[in-house]
């Protein structure tokens, strides 16, 4: 059965990480004083989201990444529920994320309720060395969403 918890960043492995963010340096940075969540079987960490406090009341969501062997099995999505439960029993309000136009990370968060808040032009081209395709089209473009997250009862 998977269970899903809170833990430092350390306990990660980058290849899981890296699954989501190709770039090694973005991910070393943005895990500094994240708050880490992960699933897990038997013991191995299979799944993981990383989220950064941006103030007292919102954070922004840097990863989720789910191993291959693990993926549509709706793991992710299950972590992703329980990051927005535990989230709103705290202070945040509110959750950001940057994904690319199109494809399924974007299907995946619009399911979770998130909503497109912005784009950021040429957000791939800028800060990416290498060129990230996905079904043969080039991700350029950043999409900027946001997820309102319910009263802390």
């Amino acid at each position: 059965m998977t269970e899903f918890s809170q833990v430092n960043p350390n306990t990660i492995p980058l290849e899981l990480l890296l699954e989501a963010d190709p770039d090694t340096r973005a991910v070393e940075n943005y895990l500094q004083d994240s708050i880490c969540f992960v699933a897990h079987l038997h013991n191995k960490i299979i799944a993981a989201c990383i989220v950064k406090p941006t103030c007292t009341t919102s954070a922004e969501i840097f990863n989720v990444s789910v191993f291959p062997e693990y993926q549509k099995m709706g793991i992710g999505s299950e972590l992703l529920h329980y990051v927005i439960k535990t989230l709103s029993a705290t202070n945040i309000t509110r959750l950001e994320l940057g994904t690319g136009t199109f494809g399924h990370q974007l299907t995946y968060y619009q399911r979770a309720g998130f909503r497109v808040d912005s784009v950021i032009k040429n957000h791939f081209l800028d800060s990416y060395d290498q060129p990230i395709w996905e079904n043969g089209i080039q991700h350029k473009d950043m999409l900027r969403l946001y997820l309102d997250l319910p009263p802390n009862d």
